[in-house]
């Protein structure tokens, strides 16, 4: 294991504590700001998040967005980086910046890779060209890029599988983690998080949780969810994690980022999520509202004038009807760009909504009036009920 590092990139201020689950309110002080949490971050893959400019993105009040390490180590590729000074300058972000480390390419593009101990090879798709992506190189590449949190190379494997595959993995990640904190040359500008492996397996969580918690690293992840295994199986590992991770860390449970799954694992004890279905959704025309989902594509929108919501802040429902979008979804590329600005400013105004219920400890009285918007015939998924009851939720 290596040696105790010294990090001063990153401080975390515990605001709040619910007195019946385990949700918690934060300010996670970043190099380029302070960032609060819960945190919802949008992925930008390549720098860049479709459907909305920066300009755009932080007039919504976000504080952190993603990159991904693969694709921007492929193009444009360290170098540039390294001669503009890094993803903030050359993308025109002023806030901060995480970078995933290129680990879950294994798993979505897993018929173009091949693990083995020296790190992850890869068809480029790019160019076709061989990539060889280490440990190492995965932070040389991070380090290019400039983020303000980075990540572990970490050997992903799908949720839905179990067996060796899963044990090889979760110890193979641990030994990378080691390579990562060894190769990691600006811990005072930059955030290493390690990344907890183990699939659904709680024996291997917990000996991953045990030997990772070992490693002076910054921060935490819940990898290897939320990749299609069942939602029983899921909470049931983010829980654990968070029974066992510091309680002075940021805990990032990454790939999560339904609405519903957001407050839920919030009063699981997790601070930080990411997930592309903000955006994803916008682009087939589907707006987030308080009571779920918004079609704007079906016939019951085209004499529609209210806008999306009447309570939402953003650009969008201040100036256009569910009438005029339904016009022009999935034809016209503006209607992405609306319904993106859109459903991002939901899932900003989401997190500050349970920030705010922490700090006032009313979050179990949140989750339930959140919960029956979604759901008004009160047929809570199983999963939910399970889940908020092992923290002393009891849906009404």
């Amino acid at each position: 294991m290596s040696a105790p590092v010294n990090h001063s990139a990153l401080t975390l201020k515990v605001l709040a504590e619910c007195s019946v689950t385990k949700a918690r309110a934060c300010q996670l002080s970043l190099p380029h700001s302070v960032v609060d949490t819960p945190v919802f971050m949008p992925v930008g893959t390549q720098g860049s998040l479709k459907g909305i400019t920066p300009e755009q993105l932080e007039n919504s009040g976000c504080q952190i967005m993603l990159g991904n390490t693969y694709h921007l180590g492929s193009n444009p590729g360290a170098e540039l980086f390294d001669k503009v000074g890094g993803l903030h300058k050359f993308m025109g972000w002023k806030r901060n910046l995480l970078t995933d480390s290129g680990g879950f390419q294994m798993v979505s593009l897993v018929a173009l890779s091949e693990v083995t101990e020296e790190g992850v090879r890869f068809s480029n798709p790019y160019d076709a060209k061989d990539m060889l992506l280490t440990p190492e190189k995965s932070i040389e590449i991070q380090n290019s890029i400039g983020a303000d949190i980075i990540m572990q190379l970490d050997d992903v494997v799908s949720s839905t599988i179990s067996g060796p595959r899963v044990e090889e993995a979760m110890g193979r990640s641990i030994r990378w983690l080691d390579r990562c904190i060894e190769a990691h040359k600006k811990t005072k500008t930059q955030n290493l998080f390690a990344i907890i492996q183990g699939g659904l397996d709680s024996r291997l969580r917990t000996i991953c949780l045990n030997e990772m918690s070992k490693r002076n690293v910054p921060g935490f992840a819940i990898g290897g969810l939320s990749g299609g295994e069942d939602k029983n199986d899921f909470w049931k590992m983010v829980t654990l994690s968070t029974d066992f991770l510091p309680k002075h860390k940021p805990r990032y449970l990454m790939g999560v980022g339904f609405p519903v799954d957001l407050v839920v694992c919030s009063a699981l004890g997790c601070d930080m999520f990411d997930c592309v279905y903000p955006t994803r959704t916008a682009r087939f025309g589907t707006a987030l509202i308080p009571t779920g989902k918004l079609d704007l594509k079906k016939k019951g929108c085209a004499e529609d004038f209210r806008p999306i919501d009447e309570n939402c802040s953003c650009s969008t429902c201040r100036q256009f009807t569910r009438a005029y979008l339904h016009t022009i979804v999935t034809k016209e590329t503006v209607a992405s760009i609306l319904l993106t600005i859109h459903n991002i400013q939901y899932q900003m105004d989401l997190m500050r909504s349970i920030k705010e219920a922490i700090i006032q400890d009313k979050y179990p009285e949140f989750v339930n009036d959140f919960m029956q918007k979604q759901f008004p015939t009160r047929n809570y998924p199983e999963w939910t009920v399970d889940a908020l009851a092992s923290v002393n939720i009891k849906l009404s």
